[in-house]
Protein backbone atom coordinates (compact mmCIF):
# COMPACT_ATOMS: atom_id res chain seq x y z
CA UNK A 1 0.00 0.00 0.00
CA UNK A 2 1.39 3.37 -1.05
CA UNK A 3 1.72 6.30 1.30
CA UNK A 4 0.88 8.77 -1.49
CA UNK A 5 -2.44 8.47 -3.29
CA UNK A 6 -2.95 12.06 -4.48
CA UNK A 7 -0.15 14.46 -5.36
CA UNK A 8 -0.57 18.16 -6.07
CA UNK A 9 2.16 19.72 -8.20
CA UNK A 10 2.39 23.50 -8.04
CA UNK A 11 4.19 24.94 -11.05
CA UNK A 12 5.01 28.46 -12.12
CA UNK A 13 4.70 27.91 -15.92
CA UNK A 14 8.26 28.95 -16.65
CA UNK A 15 10.86 26.99 -18.60
CA UNK A 16 11.80 25.39 -15.26
CA UNK A 17 8.40 23.71 -14.77
CA UNK A 18 9.41 20.48 -16.58
CA UNK A 19 12.10 19.84 -13.95
CA UNK A 20 9.41 19.78 -11.27
CA UNK A 21 6.95 17.87 -13.43
CA UNK A 22 9.44 15.15 -14.37
CA UNK A 23 10.16 14.47 -10.69
CA UNK A 24 6.42 14.51 -9.89
CA UNK A 25 5.70 12.01 -12.68
CA UNK A 26 8.36 9.64 -11.32
CA UNK A 27 6.93 9.83 -7.81
CA UNK A 28 3.32 9.44 -8.92
CA UNK A 29 4.20 6.38 -10.99
CA UNK A 30 6.20 4.83 -8.17
CA UNK A 31 3.25 5.24 -5.80
CA UNK A 32 0.43 4.74 -8.29
CA UNK A 33 -0.81 8.17 -7.21
CA UNK A 34 -3.22 10.54 -8.89
CA UNK A 35 -1.48 13.71 -10.08
CA UNK A 36 -2.98 17.20 -9.98
CA UNK A 37 -1.41 20.27 -11.57
CA UNK A 38 -1.98 23.71 -10.12
CA UNK A 39 -0.85 27.18 -11.08
CA UNK A 40 -1.72 30.19 -8.97
CA UNK A 41 -2.06 33.52 -10.74
CA UNK A 42 -1.43 36.38 -8.38
CA UNK A 43 -4.05 39.13 -8.54
CA UNK A 44 -2.94 41.95 -10.81
CA UNK A 45 -3.54 44.42 -7.98
CA UNK A 46 -0.70 42.76 -6.01
CA UNK A 47 1.68 43.13 -8.92
CA UNK A 48 0.83 46.78 -9.49
CA UNK A 49 0.66 47.93 -5.89
CA UNK A 50 -3.11 47.78 -5.52
CA UNK A 51 -3.68 51.54 -5.38
CA UNK A 52 -3.79 52.38 -9.08
CA UNK A 53 -7.23 53.82 -9.87
CA UNK A 54 -7.97 51.71 -12.96
CA UNK A 55 -9.92 48.62 -13.92
CA UNK A 56 -7.50 45.73 -14.36
CA UNK A 57 -10.21 43.09 -14.91
CA UNK A 58 -9.39 42.59 -18.58
CA UNK A 59 -5.68 42.16 -17.84
CA UNK A 60 -6.49 39.64 -15.06
CA UNK A 61 -8.75 37.70 -17.44
CA UNK A 62 -5.98 37.58 -20.06
CA UNK A 63 -3.49 36.30 -17.49
CA UNK A 64 -5.95 33.64 -16.33
CA UNK A 65 -6.66 32.53 -19.91
CA UNK A 66 -2.95 32.33 -20.78
CA UNK A 67 -2.23 30.33 -17.61
CA UNK A 68 -5.04 27.86 -18.40
CA UNK A 69 -3.70 27.38 -21.93
CA UNK A 70 -0.15 26.79 -20.71
CA UNK A 71 -1.28 24.43 -17.96
CA UNK A 72 -3.40 22.51 -20.50
CA UNK A 73 -0.25 22.12 -22.63
CA UNK A 74 1.61 20.62 -19.69
CA UNK A 75 -1.41 18.46 -18.88
CA UNK A 76 -1.42 17.08 -22.41
CA UNK A 77 2.35 16.52 -22.48
CA UNK A 78 2.40 14.80 -19.07
CA UNK A 79 -0.93 12.98 -19.45
CA UNK A 80 -2.79 14.82 -16.68
CA UNK A 81 -6.52 15.11 -17.41
CA UNK A 82 -8.42 18.41 -17.52
CA UNK A 83 -10.21 17.54 -14.26
CA UNK A 84 -6.83 17.54 -12.52
CA UNK A 85 -5.63 20.89 -13.91
CA UNK A 86 -6.38 23.87 -11.70
CA UNK A 87 -5.68 27.54 -12.30
CA UNK A 88 -6.69 29.75 -9.42
CA UNK A 89 -6.15 33.38 -8.43
CA UNK A 90 -4.67 34.42 -5.09
CA UNK A 91 -1.55 34.17 -3.01
CA UNK A 92 0.31 31.00 -4.03
CA UNK A 93 0.95 29.74 -0.49
CA UNK A 94 -2.65 30.27 0.63
CA UNK A 95 -4.17 28.72 -2.48
CA UNK A 96 -1.89 25.68 -2.32
CA UNK A 97 -2.77 25.20 1.36
CA UNK A 98 -6.49 25.49 0.55
CA UNK A 99 -6.36 23.13 -2.42
CA UNK A 100 -4.28 20.52 -0.61
CA UNK A 101 -6.92 20.34 2.13
CA UNK A 102 -9.96 20.52 -0.19
CA UNK A 103 -8.58 17.83 -2.48
CA UNK A 104 -7.29 15.57 0.34
CA UNK A 105 -3.77 15.66 -1.06
CA UNK A 106 -1.05 13.46 0.49
CA UNK A 107 1.93 15.25 -1.04
CA UNK A 108 2.56 18.72 -2.45
CA UNK A 109 5.47 19.14 -4.86
CA UNK A 110 6.93 22.58 -5.55
CA UNK A 111 10.04 23.88 -7.27
CA UNK A 112 12.73 25.59 -5.25
CA UNK A 113 15.53 27.86 -6.37
CA UNK A 114 18.73 27.71 -4.41
CA UNK A 115 19.09 31.26 -3.13
CA UNK A 116 21.66 32.76 -0.82
CA UNK A 117 21.15 33.91 2.71
CA UNK A 118 17.85 33.30 4.47
CA UNK A 119 16.23 31.74 1.39
CA UNK A 120 19.18 29.38 0.88
CA UNK A 121 17.20 26.14 0.83
CA UNK A 122 13.72 27.23 -0.22
CA UNK A 123 12.31 30.09 -2.26
CA UNK A 124 9.69 32.24 -0.60
CA UNK A 125 6.76 30.37 -2.17
CA UNK A 126 8.19 26.94 -1.37
CA UNK A 127 8.93 28.10 2.16
CA UNK A 128 5.39 29.47 2.52
CA UNK A 129 3.91 26.20 1.28
CA UNK A 130 6.02 24.18 3.70
CA UNK A 131 4.80 26.17 6.69
CA UNK A 132 1.09 25.59 6.93
CA UNK A 133 0.48 22.60 4.67
CA UNK A 134 -1.06 19.65 6.51
CA UNK A 135 0.56 17.01 4.28
CA UNK A 136 4.09 16.21 3.15
CA UNK A 137 5.87 18.75 0.95
CA UNK A 138 8.66 17.99 -1.50
CA UNK A 139 10.76 20.87 -2.78
CA UNK A 140 12.42 19.96 -6.07
CA UNK A 141 15.70 21.78 -6.57
CA UNK A 142 15.64 23.82 -9.79
CA UNK A 143 18.95 23.66 -11.63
Amino acid sequence: MSIYKKILVAIDLTEEAPQVLNKAIEISKAHGAELMLVHVVEPVGYAYGGDIPMDLTELQDQLDKAAKEQLAGYGEKYDVGKDNQIVTVGRPESEIHRLSEEQSVDLVIVGSHGRKGFQLLLGSTANGVLHGTVCDVLAVRIQ
